[in-house]
């Protein structure tokens, strides 16, 4: 078997896996087909799982435009339905999708965040937030450190679990190397593992699911809340914008994303409330009242706390698609810790197997965030599927995934010829879309999209833009 042929094999498995935890009709996998040769470097299918993500989002689309046809038409024309997947474009899309022009985006990171060896060990410090970074130098006793020497020496002394949990009760975020087997044996990682891809709850009942399709942007009309941050979450309802959705992000006023801004609020106007203010409050219940999706990447207590958990959620809005993801899953100790794709890997054995593999001294990530970005699709098939289901049964619905879960799915193509891989081509100009994209730091292009869609015209109607630059209301 060539190595496309195995790595398209392998694509197939992941999607198939995807789209059953979609609870997807199986009939409808033969629809996709992927295209392209190479591998990103890794000793994980990392092509094979974007693939697989992107397509099961395509694959979710074709099957609500079944639905349309059907509850519009009376008829459903599977038949000339395909979703093809470009394997190397979704691998350039799990990293960055902009290509600025004259311009570049501006960089957070600081000295302080990264891999470090402890006293037995290896631990990463999360630390882009500043209040992150605040609480990992209070764990580590040091008020003013010149440089990352400093971070070093001090965190040499610690055993990696004694100083991750410190660092967590500081307000921080931070997590030891792990293997696989260790992750296996950990209460935490035997919750994970138990958990499906995608936890699926039935919602209330709306009366009139309905809106007015039009077919090339199938999602126009619609309106989706999006309550998430850096990656996973923004991939997901970027994805819904540029079907046409109506996307409305809202931050706290504390947060801000100078880097990936540029990248992720493609599409989607972007507001700020407090939650926690009874003013700001109100004024998102009402957001919430209006709108047919729910996209948020808050820990499974936050919103509760609140007084809006799920349940209730579905009483404000009958018919909510609500979906959310949490870093570490929904169940066992950890449900609750803060968490991201970088974090993930080290705790669950993904940068200790590409470590181990690759003979290195030092833990080997992922070359991507694709847990991320994988899980972003999984909600955006999420999202898409519920919508299916309000339309064919008038219900809402509730799904929930974590980084942490689909990190166990990428787990499954752990092998050992990542020097055998075939490179992925470089880029060119030609793999870019033809249009300017005036975004409010400068022009740009994006690359094309990777998925096509049968009679879909996937576009964003609005440019990136900072954080918190639009009012919080409804644009139609």
């Amino acid at each position: 078997m060539s190595s496309t042929a195995n790595s398209n094999n392998i694509a197939t498995q992941l999607l198939k896996a995807i789209w059953h935890a979609a609870q997807g009709d199986e009939h409808l996998l033969n629809r996709v087909a992927f295209k392209g040769a190479g591998e990103l470097p890794s000793v994980f299918a990392v092509t094979d799982l974007a693939a697989a993500a992107m397509g099961a989002a395509g694959l979710a689309l074709s099957s609500l435009l079944d639905a349309i046809d059907l509850v519009l038409g009376g008829v459903a024309t599977a038949s000339t339905k395909t979703v093809t997947v470009d394997r190397r474009l979704a691998s350039f899309w799990f990293a960055y999708s902009l290509r600025p022009i004259g311009w570049k985006p501006s960089s957070v990171e600081d000295f302080v965040m990264g891999d470090y060896e402890t006293s037995d060990g290896w631990i990463r410090l999360h630390t882009n937030a500043p209040h992150h970074r605040a609480a990992a130098l209070r764990a580590l006793k040091l008020t003013a450190p010149s440089g990352r020497a400093d971070i070093a020496q001090a965190v040499a002394i610690w055993p990696a679990d004694a100083l991750e949990a410190k660092v967590l009760a500081e307000g921080g975020c931070a997590a030891t190397m792990r293997s696989w087997q260790d992750w296996q044996a950990h209460p935490h990682g035997q919750a994970v593992l138990s958990e499906p891809l995608l936890h699926w709850q039935s919602g209330a009942v709306i009366a009139k699911p309905l809106w007015s399709f039009n077919r090339s942007r199938p999602l126009q009309g619609l309106k989706v809340l999006d309550m998430t941050r850096v990656l996973a979450g923004p991939a997901a309802t970027r994805m819904l914008a540029g079907l046409g959705a109506e996307v409305l992000r809202v931050d706290p006023p504390w947060w801000d994303e100078p880097t990936l801004a540029p990248e992720m609020t493609l599409g989607k106007r972007c507001t700020r409330l407090d939650l926690r203010n009874p003013s700001d409050r109100e004024r998102w219940i009402s957001l919430l009242s209006e709108a047919d999706v729910l996209v948020h990447g808050y820990r499974s207590d936050a919103l509760a706390t609140l007084g809006l958990d799920a349940e209730e959620r579905q009483k404000i809005r009958p018919g909510l698609v609500d979906v959310s993801l949490d870093a570490y899953g929904f169940t066992g100790p950890w449900k609750d810790r803060r968490g991201f794709d970088s974090l993930v890997q080290m705790s669950m054995g993904i940068a200790h197997a590409g470590q181990q593999l690759a003979g290195s001294t030092k833990p080997k990530p992922l070359p991507v965030q694709a847990l991320d970005h994988a899980t972003g699709y999984i909600l955006a098939t999420a999202a898409l599927r519920g919508l299916e289901m309000r339309l064919r049964t008038g219900t809402g619905s509730i799904a929930r995934a974590s980084l942490a879960r689909t990190g166990a799915l990428l787990m499954t193509t752990l092998n050992h010829s990542e020097k055998n891989n075939q490179a992925l081509a470089q880029e060119t100009e030609a793999d870019q879309s033809p249009a300017i994209e005036s975004t409010f730091w400068g022009s740009a292009r994006r690359l094309r999209w990777p998925v096509e869609a049968s009679g879909v015209n996937m576009q964003w109607d609005q440019p990136s833009g900072p954080l918190g630059s639009s009012e919080a209301t409804w644009r139609r």
